[in-house]
C-alpha cells in the first residue's frame, strides 16, 4: 500500500536512518505532490523535519518553493537555515532576485545565508548588492559577502 505524502513527512523524523532515506527517496519520486506538503513541513514543529523538507526542495528544484525557503532562512535552527540556503542556491536563476531583496532583511543571519547562497549562484546581478554588505555590522554578513563576490568573480 502506498504511504501518503503527510506519512513519508512524518518519515522523515524517524530514528532509523533506513527509514528516512526511504521516506526520502520516495517523496523525491513522488516531487510534483510532494512540492506543497513539503513547503508546509519547512514551518512543522520538529527540526528534522524542517530540515528534511529544505533539503529535498532543493533537490526537487520547483520555483514554487523559493518564497517559503525565503522565510526559513529566518528559522530559529541553524541547520535547517543552511538547509534552505543551500536549496535556495540549487534553484538557479529564479532565486537570484528574491535572494538579493533579501540581503536588506533586518536579521543577520539572514543576510549571511541569502549571501552565501548568491555566491554558489554565480550571478553578476547580485555584485552591486554584496558590496554594500562588506561594511555590514556583523562579520558574518561581511565574510558572506566577500566570499560570494570572490565566487561571482572568478
Amino acid at each position: 500500500m502506498e504511504r501518503s505524502i503527510d506519512e513519508l513527512i512524518e518519515l522523515l523524523n524517524d530514528k532509523d536512518d533506513f527509514v528516512v532515506e526511504d521516506a526520502i527517496g520516495e517523496l523525491e519520486l513522488r516531487a510534483d505532490e510532494s512540492v506543497d506538503p513539503l513547503i508546509d513541513a519547512l514551518s512543522n514543529r520538529k527540526k528534522q523535519i524542517r530540515m528534511y523538507a529544505a533539503t529535498l526542495l532543493g533537490a526537487i528544484n520547483n520555483p514554487k518553493a523559493i518564497p517559503a525557503l525565503i522565510e526559513t532562512l529566518k528559522d530559529n535552527n541553524k541547520l535547517v537555515r543552511r538547509e534552505a540556503s543551500t536549496a535556495l542556491s540549487r534553484m538557479g536563476e529564479p532565486a537570484v532576485e528574491p535572494l538579493i531583496e533579501t540581503l536588506d532583511d533586518e536579521d543577520w543571519k539572514v543576510r549571511g545565508a541569502a549571501a552565501w547562497a548568491l555566491g554558489n549562484l554565480d550571478d553578476e546581478r547580485a555584485i552591486p548588492a554584496l558590496e554594500k554588505l562588506l561594511d555590514d555590522e556583523s562579520g558574518y554578513v561581511r565574510q558572506g559577502a566577500q566570499s560570494a563576490i570572490a565566487s561571482i568573480k572568478k
